[in-house]
C-alpha cells in the first residue's frame, strides 16, 4: 500500500494554498503529504505558509525540508490540518494514535478550521474497533489504570518498543492499547475514558474530520465529505 499512501499524501497537498497555516499530521501517509508541501515550498509555490506539527517526527521532517515551523501557541488558528487515520468510517469517525501522537494530534485538531484525513482503502471500515484503541496515560499509577481496563474486559496491553521497553510519547506518557474488536457506543466509551483519573487522552476522534481522501489500489482517490456524510 506504499504507492497508495504516497499517491493520496501528495494529492492532499493540492489543498494547501499560499498564506495558510498548515497542520502537519503524523504517520506513514502524512509523511508523503509533508514531503509534497515541502517540495511546493522549495519550488516557490507556497512562499508565505506556516506549519504546525503534531509530533517531533513530523517536526524533524519539516525542518529538513526548510518549512517554516511554528508552535501551536504561536498561531491564531490552523487553516488546514492533513493527517492520517488508523481506521475511519463513512460517518467520519476514526481511531488515531497508531504512531503514538494522539494527544498532540488532538490538540492541533482542536485549533484547526478544516481537517482532512488521508488513508488507503484498507483503513475504511464499517465499525471502529478492529484497530487497537490507544489510550495515553501518565506514568504514575499506570498499572492501576491497566488493571481497571483489564477488569472491564478491554484486553489492554502496554505499547512497547523492541524488547520490553515501554513506548513513551512526546509528552512523556505511556500508551495502553485496548483490543476491543468492535466499538458500538463510541461516544459513551470516549466519555468513560476521559473520566478516568490517569488517562490523558484517547484515540477516538469522533467529531473532527471534514473530509476523507481514500486511495485505492487502482490509483483512484475517493472523497467523503462531512456535508455529504450527514
Amino acid at each position: 500500500m506504499l504507492e497508495a499512501k504516497k499517491l493520496v499524501g501528495k494529492y492532499a497537498a493540492s489543498y494547501v494554498e499560499d498564506g495558510m497555516v498548515v497542520g502537519l499530521g503524523t504517520g506513514s501517509t502524512a509523511h508523503w503529504f509533508i514531503e509534497e508541501v515541502g517540495r511546493r515550498y522549495q519550488a516557490g509555490e507556497l512562499p508565505n505558509i506556516q506549519t504546525v506539527s503534531t509530533s517531533e517526527a513530523s517536526s524533524q521532517q519539516a525542518r529538513q525540508l526548510g518549512l517554516p515551523l511554528k508552535q501551536v501557541e504561536d498561531v491564531n488558528g490552523i487553516d488546514l490540518l492533513v493527517d492520517g487515520a488508523d481506521e475511519a468510517t463513512r460517518q467520519l469517525t476514526g481511531i488515531k494514535g497508531g504512531g503514538g501522537a494522539l494527544l498532540h494530534e488532538k490538540i492541533v485538531a482542536e485549533q484547526s478550521h478544516r481537517i482532512i484525513w488521508i488513508m488507503d482503502e484498507t483503513k475504511l471500515v464499517e465499525q471502529l474497533g478492529k484497530f487497537p484503541l490507544p489510550v495515553e496515560v501518565v506514568q504514575f499509577g499506570s498499572w492501576k489504570v491497566f488493571d481497571a481496563f483489564e477488569q472491564a474486559g478491554m484486553k489492554p496491553s502496554f505499547r512497547k518498543l523492541e524488547g520490553d521497553q515501554l513506548f513513551i510519547t512526546d509528552s512523556g506518557n505511556y500508551i495502553i492499547d485496548l483490543h476491543l474488536d468492535a466499538i458500538s457506543q463510541a461516544q459513551e466509551l470516549a466519555n468513560h475514558l476521559k473520566s478516568m483519573v490517569g488517562v490523558v487522552e484517547h484515540g477516538l476522534f469522533l467529531n473532527y474530520a471534514d473530509m476523507l481522501l481514500i486511495a485505492k489500489q487502482d490509483g483512484t482517490i475517493t472523497k467523503i465529505e462531512r456535508a455529504l456524510a450527514e
